[in-house]
């Protein structure tokens, strides 16, 4: 399992869902989650669960943006597979 987040402000404000990114989803099974926004990741570690929230800015261009969770994922130990948390 492996999460990956974008940049916080490169690239603009970003959308929620290219169409690139519908596409990468409908090609590889094993993708869980794509997402355009602006944004990082908050990561809960403990021995028996890794959580992960993605948090997004609906806007970086400008002071003000709102801030959210688009969506959240946990790892069991030894479990070897995602599951949304």
């Amino acid at each position: 399992v492996e999460f990956v987040a974008t940049s916080i402000s490169s690239g603009g404000d970003g959308v929620d869902q290219r169409a690139d990114g519908r596409r990468y989803l409908a090609d590889n099974p094993f993708l869980k989650f794509n997402n355009a926004q602006r944004g990082y990741v908050v990561c809960d570690v403990s021995p028996e669960v890794w959580r992960t929230e993605f948090k997004v800015l609906d806007q970086v261009s400008r002071p003000g943006g709102v801030l959210s969770t688009r969506a959240a994922f946990a790892v069991e130990n030894g479990a070897g597979r995602l599951v949304p948390a």
